[in-house]
C-alpha cells in the first residue's frame, strides 16, 4: 500500500489559462508570467548580493533570529512562526523548509493550516492562500498519517531568482515597486519517517512568490504555478 504523504510540488499544473493570468497579473503581471516555476540549481550561496540583472532586496531593520524561525505557538503545533527577515532568498528557504516539514504526532490538520497561514501576506489583493492550503491533505488523510506517526523534516540546499524573473526585472526595474513581490526557487531534500522505523527521502523544488516590502518582514504570497522551463 502506498504510504500517505504531503506533496507540495505539483500545484498549478491543472490551472486554466484564465486562472494563471489572473494570479500573475495580481503579482506583478509580466514578472511572474515570465518567471513561473523555473527550477534550476545555480549554486549554494543564499546570501543576497546585488549585481546587474539581479533584483535588489529591500532593507529592513528587523533582525533575523539565530535559528531562522520563531518558536511555534500552541495553536500551530510544530509549525514554526515566520522568521523576521527581509531577504527574499533567506525567507524563501525558511518557507520551503516549513512547507516540507510536518509532524502528525503532535500537530493536527487544523494546527498545520493555522501555522502555514501565519506566513501569508495580509494584503488580500496579492495573497493566494488557496495555492498553499490546497497542498494540505484532507483531515481524513491526515488522521491516517497520524495513525502511522508520519513526520517529515527538510533540508533546503539553496534558493535563487529564476532567470526569467531576473530578465523581466531588468527590462522593467520599476515593476517591483508596485508590490515588492519576488519569485524565488528553492531546492532541497525532504525526509519522511513513520511507525516501526519506516523512512524515505526525496529531492524537492518549488518556486514561491514572496513579498518583502521596504522596512517590513517578508511574507508568503503564493506557490507559483508550474510552467515549462
Amino acid at each position: 500500500m502506498h504510504r500517505p504523504s504531503i506533496s507540495l510540488t505539483g500545484y498549478g499544473t491543472g490551472w486554466s489559462a484564465n486562472r494563471r493570468i489572473a494570479l500573475m497579473a495580481s503579482v506583478l503581471a509580466c514578472l511572474l508570467a515570465l518567471a513561473g516555476a523555473t527550477a534550476y540549481l545555480t549554486g549554494r550561496d543564499t546570501q543576497h548580493r546585488s549585481s546587474p540583472g539581479s533584483p535588489a532586496a529591500p532593507s529592513s531593520p528587523s533582525p533575523a533570529p539565530s535559528d531562522g524561525t520563531q518558536k511555534p505557538a500552541a495553536e500551530t503545533g510544530s509549525v514554526p512562526r515566520p522568521p523576521r527577515i527581509s531577504d527574499p532568498l533567506a525567507f524563501a528557504k525558511a518557507t520551503a523548509a516549513m512547507l516540507w516539514s510536518y509532524d502528525t504526532r503532535d500537530t493536527s490538520n487544523a494546527q498545520q493550516l493555522t501555522g502555514m497561514q501565519a506566513w501569508m501576506t495580509t494584503e488580500s489583493e496579492y495573497g493566494d492562500w488557496a495555492s498553499v492550503s490546497a497542498q494540505m491533505p484532507t483531515p481524513a488523510l491526515w488522521a491516517r498519517m497520524a495513525d502511522q506517526q508520519q513526520h517529515a523534516t527538510a533540508t533546503v540546499a539553496e534558493a535563487h531568482y529564476p532567470a526569467a524573473f531576473k530578465q523581466a526585472l531588468a527590462e522593467d526595474p520599476s515593476a517591483i515597486t508596485e508590490a515588492y513581490i519576488y519569485a524565488v526557487t528553492a531546492t532541497g531534500r525532504q525526509t519522511i519517517r513513520w511507525a516501526k522505523g519506516g523512512h524515505g527521502a526525496e529531492e524537492r523544488s518549488l518556486t514561491l512568490a514572496v513579498q518583502c516590502r521596504p522596512s517590513a518582514d517578508c511574507l508568503l504570497v503564493a506557490i507559483a504555478p508550474r510552467v515549462a522551463p
